[in-house]
């Protein structure tokens, strides 16, 4: 009898695991699908997407109901991550035509999303659930986008477990190599306003902001640059 408990114990978490593994391998194939057809070159075709929402709300609805354990932290990660963009993306659809996501109040703290098992702002899923639950992944900022033309561009793919340590690690390479990204002028250095919102993130174990960027570019900026940070753009990143 008591076998037999032990067993079926067994065989529901081996049901349940199986359950959310397919859940999130069709989150990721979708979302994927989605990506590719309206990213392009790092711009979103918001207004597209308006005229035809459908494969977007069944996505976020699709994405309400999964509820990916931190445990696993790679499915966890590329789960919330692509969670961020799709809901950011609802967000510019739901007030759209809109310049950018700052012209609708609360686009980051007061409105809420139903996803994971959550209802959640935006905010959150950055704070709380990221960089609160990964506090040494700084990379998180580079993949994390905000529908501003300031932050590192959105990719036409989804993120996904398998890929994620290499698409994340491409995407912090891409951007901290771009020259509009990271400025150079002489003897002084601009970064984006990221690393000052964020510099904590980017300076753990004693390193400096030039130590974290130069870990990542081709060509090395003098470690005694000057910083500065230019002005964020908030302009929305709208395919042309």
């Amino acid at each position: 009898m008591k076998l037999t408990k032990t067993l079926t114990i067994s065989l529901l978490v081996l049901v349940s695991h199986f359950g959310f593994s397919q859940d999130l391998d069709t989150f990721f194939n979708k979302a994927d699908t989605f990506f590719a057809t309206y990213v392009k070159d790092g711009r979103v075709a918001y207004q597209a997407i308006n005229s035809n929402p459908a494969e977007l709300d069944e996505l976020l609805q699709m994405a309400e109901g999964i509820s990916a354990p931190k445990s696993e932290a790679k499915s966890f990660q590329a789960f919330w991550i692509n969670a961020y963009n799709l809901a950011v993306i609802k967000g510019i659809v739901n007030n759209y035509p809109i310049k950018s996501p700052l012209d609708k109040a609360g686009f980051f703290d007061k409105i809420t999303y139903d996803l994971g098992g959550k209802s959640i702002t935006l905010n959150d899923i950055e704070n709380k659930v990221l960089r609160g639950n990964f506090p040494k992944e700084a990379r998180f900022h580079f993949v994390l986008v905000c529908a501003g033309l300031g932050c590192p561009p959105i990719i036409s793919n989804a993120y996904t477990p398998a890929n994620l340590e290499a698409q994340l690690q491409r995407q912090t390479e891409l951007s901290l190599n771009d020259p509009d990204f990271v400025q150079i002028k002489g003897k002084k250095v601009n970064f984006s306003q990221i690393f000052e919102w964020y510099k904590g993130d980017f300076t753990q174990d004693g390193k400096s902001l030039v130590d974290f960027v130069n870990t990542y570019r081709k060509e090395k900026i003098d470690p005694k640059a000057r910083v500065g940070y230019y002005p964020y753009n908030w302009s929305l990143n709208e395919t042309k």
